[in-house]
């Protein structure tokens, strides 16, 4: 994130020596079942300037994008979920597992350098979305950080610019910034369990957990790289690894998978967060062990996003059964719209004031009927409601990064 759009002339870019992965688990099991996985090159036309661009750039092989990336995608699936029939002639099989390459030498778009460099930028960034096999969409490059939050307050102690949080008067930290992004658009049926897709919100096969990897190379004595790659970071519910997980245990965390989260259990059921509010504001939190919060951020709740027979662990679960709704919420599933976060998330979902409204206590009554929340809880928020650009209605959703010029 906090990535500036006038950073020339080294301007942002992917890691080749980073593997990028979005993990799917379809059973619940907490181990993933389908990884989609981004490895990137970068090529430099011309070595003998300095310059990111030559000339304007009117397209994707345009000679004069100096510096450009390209990156294969691949998908990993079980051996035993698939035809192996179907990867014959291009796939492999290691240990049960089936990986296949499904994008190759695919383009990354320039930056948003300004009108000069990049005078129809949205042209270049619809040429890099790829439509691959299976129905699948994909887009790598940069694009207007979706985030929206008051960090400036959040971290300052906790500070809430206009009491309680929910008319207003906080400041998005992420204005103006952008994020290096991969957007992958895929059909339900190649994320479940059974191959289908699901029509009831009960079908057993309908709830998936997802979480991010990035993931570097294992380095030996003489300084090359050796070929493991180890995972050095993960993103599943937001804010767990920034808030939830404490500083001693985030190495740990981030090198961990999901089936091994009970090590972290405590930081939920009794977590820094809630202290802090009943220390600063005097709300009085729910008491401990925060069995709501176990449902929200590591099983999925009951009757909504909970797979059967559930292994707790931080994953973004969805049910993917239930239908968007034509008039969303940004809180969610808090305000009644359960095709929104927890339950998934999508762009436009204020995920810091549900977090801060949940771990007030706000939703305990949902487990616990005889408690009486704190009147603050249903009320707490960072007074920033939306972000600083409108979504796009089409794939790949993320609003255009913002120009260095601007």
């Amino acid at each position: 994130p906090f990535q500036a759009p006038y950073g020339g002339p080294n301007f942002y870019q992917f890691g080749d020596d980073v593997r990028y992965r979005i993990n799917i688990d379809n059973n619940g099991d907490a181990r993933e079942d389908i990884t989609f996985e981004w490895g990137f090159r970068t090529h430099i036309n011309n070595t003998k300037t300095f310059l990111y661009n030559t000339g304007p750039i009117t397209s994707l092989t345009d000679p004069d994008f100096n510096i450009r990336q390209k990156y294969d995608l691949w998908v990993t699936r079980e051996a035993s979920k698939v035809a192996a029939v179907e990867y014959d002639d291009e796939g492999s099989v290691v240990q049960g597992i089936v990986r296949k390459q499904i994008g190759k030498d695919l383009l990354v778009p320039p930056v948003n350098v300004g009108p000069k460099s990049t005078p129809n930028y949205d042209s270049l960034a619809n040429a890099a979305i790829y439509p691959l096999e299976g129905g699948i969409k994909a887009f790598a490059g940069q694009r207007d950080d979706p985030f929206f939050v008051d960090l400036g307050a959040i971290f300052d102690l906790l500070t809430i610019r206009k009491l309680p949080g929910d008319t207003g008067g906080g400041v998005d930290g992420l204005e103006g910034f952008n994020v290096m992004t991969l957007a992958l658009q895929v059909p339900i049926e190649l994320l479940t369990a059974n191959g289908k897709k699901p029509v009831d919100a009960n079908d057993p096969n309908a709830v998936i957990g997802v979480w991010s990897q990035s993931l570097r190379q294992h380095i030996n004595i003489k300084g090359e790289g050796s070929g493991i790659w180890l995972p050095v970071s993960r993103l599943g519910m937001p804010l767990v690894n920034e808030v939830v997980i404490p500083l001693a245990q985030k190495n740990r965390f981030n090198s961990s998978s999901p089936h091994q989260d009970a090590q972290f259990l405590s930081n939920v059921t009794d977590p820094e967060l809630a202290r802090l509010l009943k220390a600063l504001y005097g709300i009085q939190v729910p008491p401990t062990p925060r069995d709501d919060l176990v449902a929200i951020f590591l099983t999925g709740l009951d009757g909504l996003n909970k797979p059967a027979g559930v292994t707790p662990s931080e994953q973004l679960r969805l049910n993917m059964a239930v239908p968007p709704t034509a008039t969303p919420n940004p809180l969610g599933v808090v305000a009644g719209d359960n095709q929104g976060f927890p339950n998934g998330r999508r762009l436009a979902d204020d995920v810091t004031d549900v977090a801060l409204k949940a771990v007030a206590g706000a939703v305990y009554p949902l487990f616990h009927p005889g408690f009486v929340p704190d009147p603050l809880a249903g009320r707490l928020g960072d007074g920033v409601d939306a972000n600083d650009k409108p979504f796009l209605p089409t794939f790949p959703y993320v609003a255009s990064p913002w120009s260095g010029i601007n």
